[in-house]
C-alpha cells in the first residue's frame, strides 16, 4: 500500500526529471522544431517539467504562436527563464515568456518591445491596425489564462515598452527572478500551477536535470540560415562556378561553387530576402565577369561593384528576425569580388599574350636524360615520358641530364644541363 501511495505522489506532484532546452537566437520555424522535439522527448522519457532558457531578439509571429500552442498542449508544466544575464526576451520572445506556466528572468535581462512588425513589404494603415488588434487580443487571452497583468503586457505590444526583471516582477508580468537555473529550480519548488484544469504542485528538490542539445540537423540549419554566412556562401558559389567556366576541367572550384551556391540560396530562402537585391547581386557578378571576358577599361567593373553593393544592402531586411548582414561584411565581400575578378582577368590576359607552342615546341625548356652516347652530335633522349632523336653541339654521354632548347620536325636540339630531372 505504501508503494502505491509513493508512486501516486510521484506521478501527481513529483518530478522524475527536469528537461531543459536552450534557445539563443531568433524565433523561427527551426525554434518550433527544436522546442516541439524537446517537449515530446520530455513527455516520452518521464519528465514532468519542461524548462526553456530563452535569449532572443524576437522573431516570426507564426512561429511564436506555434510555440505557445505547444506549451498549451503539453500536460507538463512549462517554465520559461530569460537567461543568461545580459539576455532578453524581446518581441515574440516576450509573448512566449508570458505564455509559460511560470515566467522567470535573470538579473540584467529585459522583456518587452513586442509591437508586431511586417516583414517583406509595406502595409497600409488598416492592415497594420488589424495585425495590432489581433496581437493585443492574443496577449490579453494569455494574460487572463496565466493571471498576469494584461494592461502592462498590452503596453509591451502597443507602445513597445521594455521592462527590467524587477519592473516586470512588480508589474505582475513574470513570477520570479533567479540568478541561474539551479537558483530557479530551488525557488519554484513547492509552487502550484494550474494546467489543463488540474492543480500541480511542483517538486524540484534533488531532481536530476537533463539538457537537450540541438540535433546535428538543427545545428547545421541554424548555421546555414545565418544571413551573413548564407550571403557569403552565395558569393563564394558564384566565384567557384565562374572560375570553373573560365578554366574548364578544374573540377574542384566548380564543385565547391555549386555546393556553396545551393547552400546560400537555401539559407537566404529560409531567411526571406528581397528578390530585387538578389537580382542586383546576380547582375553585379555578371558585369564583373563580362569585364574579365571583354575588358571595358573598368566601366563594367564599376557598374558591377555598385550593383553588388546595393544588392547586398537591400538583400535582407534590417528588421529580419534572423538578423541582418553587417555593413563591414558587405564592404569586405564587394571589394573581395572586385579584386577576385580583376586578378582572374589579369591572369587570363597574360595567358592570351603568352606565345602559343604547338607539337614539339611544347617541349622547349623540358629536362630529360640521354639514353645513348651522342655520336657525331646525334643520339637519343628520354623527355616528357617519350624517346626522341636529338642533336647537340656538345659532347653528351649516356645518362647525362639534358635540356631541350629547340626542335626541328621530330628532332630535338638539346644541351647538357645541371638541372634536376
Amino acid at each position: 500500500m505504501g508503494l502505491i501511495i509513493t508512486l501516486f505522489l510521484l506521478v501527481c506532484v513529483g518530478f522524475s526529471k527536469v528537461f531543459v532546452a536552450q534557445w539563443q537566437s531568433a524565433i523561427t520555424p527551426l525554434t518550433v522544431e527544436y522546442i516541439k522535439r524537446s517537449i515530446h522527448r520530455a513527455e516520452r522519457e518521464g519528465g514532468n517539467l519542461f524548462l526553456l532558457e530563452l535569449n532572443t531578439p524576437g522573431g516570426l509571429e507564426s512561429s511564436m504562436r506555434e510555440i505557445v500552442q505547444e506549451f498549451q498542449r503539453t500536460p507538463l508544466p512549462v517554465v520559461v527563464f530569460v537567461y543568461p544575464q545580459g539576455g532578453r526576451a524581446a518581441s515574440a520572445g516576450a509573448i512566449i515568456t508570458i505564455s509559460a506556466d511560470i515566467a522567470a528572468m535573470s538579473p540584467g535581462t529585459n522583456i518587452g518591445a513586442a509591437h508586431p512588425v511586417q516583414m517583406g513589404g509595406q502595409q497600409d494603415e488598416v492592415m497594420k491596425e488589424k495585425v495590432l488588434q489581433d496581437t493585443l487580443a492574443f496577449v490579453r487571452s494569455i494574460a487572463k489564462e496565466k493571471g498576469r497583468n494584461a494592461q502592462v503586457i498590452e503596453r509591451m505590444v502597443k507602445e513597445s515598452i521594455s521592462l527590467t526583471p524587477q519592473e516586470a516582477l512588480e508589474a505582475g508580468v513574470i513570477d520570479l527572478i533567479a540568478q541561474d537555473t539551479q537558483d530557479l529550480l530551488k525557488k519554484i519548488h513547492g509552487k502550484t500551477v494550474k494546467k489543463q484544469g488540474k492543480q500541480i504542485v511542483i517538486n524540484t528538490q534533488d531532481v536530476p536535470v537533463e539538457y537537450i542539445s540541438k540535433s546535428l540537423r538543427e545545428e547545421f540549419l541554424t548555421l546555414v540560415t545565418d544571413p551573413t554566412l548564407a550571403y557569403m556562401l552565395l558569393l563564394i558559389g558564384f566565384y567557384g562556378i565562374f572560375f570553373e567556366l573560365y578554366n574548364p576541367g578544374s573540377v574542384v572550384p566548380g564543385a565547391v561553387g555549386v555546393i556553396c551556391l545551393l547552400l546560400g540560396l537555401y539559407g537566404l530562402g529560409v531567411v526571406g530576402i528581397n528578390w530585387l537585391g538578389l537580382l542586383l547581386l546576380i547582375a553585379g557578378i555578371l558585369m564583373l565577369a563580362l569585364e574579365v571576358i571583354t575588358p571595358t577599361f573598368g566601366g563594367l567593373a564599376l557598374a558591377g561593384a555598385i550593383a553588388l553593393a546595393i544588392g547586398s544592402l537591400i538583400l535582407v531586411s534590417p528588421e529580419s528576425p534572423y538578423g541582418n548582414i553587417p555593413l563591414s561584411v558587405i564592404v569586405t565581400m564587394v571589394l573581395t569580388s572586385v579584386v577576385f575578378f580583376i586578378v582572374i582577368g589579369q591572369l587570363g590576359l597574360k595567358a592570351q599574350k603568352k606565345k602559343k607552342m604547338l607539337g614539339t615546341e611544347e617541349l622547349i625548356g623540358e629536362v630529360g636524360q640521354a639514353l645513348t652516347d651522342f655520336t657525331n652530335g646525334k643520339g637519343k633522349v628520354f623527355v616528357h615520358g617519350e624517346i626522341w632523336n636529338a642533336v647537340s653541339e656538345e659532347e653528351i654521354k649516356k645518362g647525362d641530364p639534358v635540356a631541350v632548347k629547340g626542335a626541328k620536325g621530330l628532332i630535338l636540339k638539346v644541351k647538357k644541363t645541371q638541372r634536376d630531372l
